[in-house]
């Protein structure tokens, strides 16, 4: 596995220095920006990726706004209470997306962060608390508790939500092989563990968060 620097170099290469690198980054939020942030912006995001999961995401986008209006603005403790009037309400609106699973799903995770709100005061302290080094138990965790939270969707809600999160896409992964940490796309809880202790040992080794070196990796292999 090489020194960080190593994969950075690769990647400022390819992307016009490390300056013009530098300015491709987007970079999380503090924990206690993530602290503030309202309970209905975490349920919006988990419906967002996992409606985009499988659709065009400008399909998605250019809808958004009938979304929110339809799930009353995704506030969990409104939307958990949903049943099958509401359910018949959805699959009729013609301002988004008629997926029935996914409805549903947005329905359950709207049930999972009132519990998490239950819990720990609200769904947004308990994001913001959980500690970055152990994502992979938290991807879990939302897969388990959650719907249709599971791999990349659920790293893209934290992505989104600003959390220092990195995303398995193609290009990560296929620098993750190049680098010895995995032989494919992990799955495995081994393959799963040896990647977020890659991940722990170049943010320990360069300084940066989970979301920058996420980033750097993708660019040092794809276009």
């Amino acid at each position: 596995m090489r020194d960080f620097d190593e994969i950075f170099a690769i990647a400022a290469a390819r992307k016009g220095g490390p300056s013009d690198l530098e300015a491709r980054l987007a970079k999380p939020l503090s924990r206690e920006a993530l602290t503030v942030i309202s309970d209905d912006r975490w349920l919006s995001a988990m419906a967002k990726c996992l409606f985009q999961a499988g659709f065009h995401w400008k399909v998605i986008e250019a809808k958004w706004d009938g979304f929110e209006a339809a799930f009353d603005g995704f506030n969990p403790a409104r939307v958990a209470l949903y049943g099958d009037r509401d359910m018949d309400r959805l699959l009729a609106d013609t301002g988004i997306v008629r997926n029935g699973a996914k409805i549903a799903a947005v329905i359950a995770n709207a049930v999972f962060l009132t519990d998490l709100a239950r819990e720990h005061g609200s769904a947004a302290r308990f994001f913001s608390d959980w500690p970055d080094e152990d994502q992979v138990g938290l991807t879990a965790l939302m897969a388990k508790r959650g719907a249709r939270l599971g791999g990349v969707t659920g790293q893209r809600v934290l992505r989104l939500m600003g959390s220092d999160a990195f995303i398995l896409s193609a290009d990560v992964i296929a620098r993750l092989i190049a680098e010895g940490v995995v032989d494919k796309a992990p799955t495995s809880k081994r393959d799963l563990a040896a990647v977020q202790e890659a991940f722990n040992h170049w943010r320990a080794q360069s300084g940066r968060s989970l979301t920058e070196i996420s980033q750097i990796l993708a660019m040092s292999v794809g276009d």
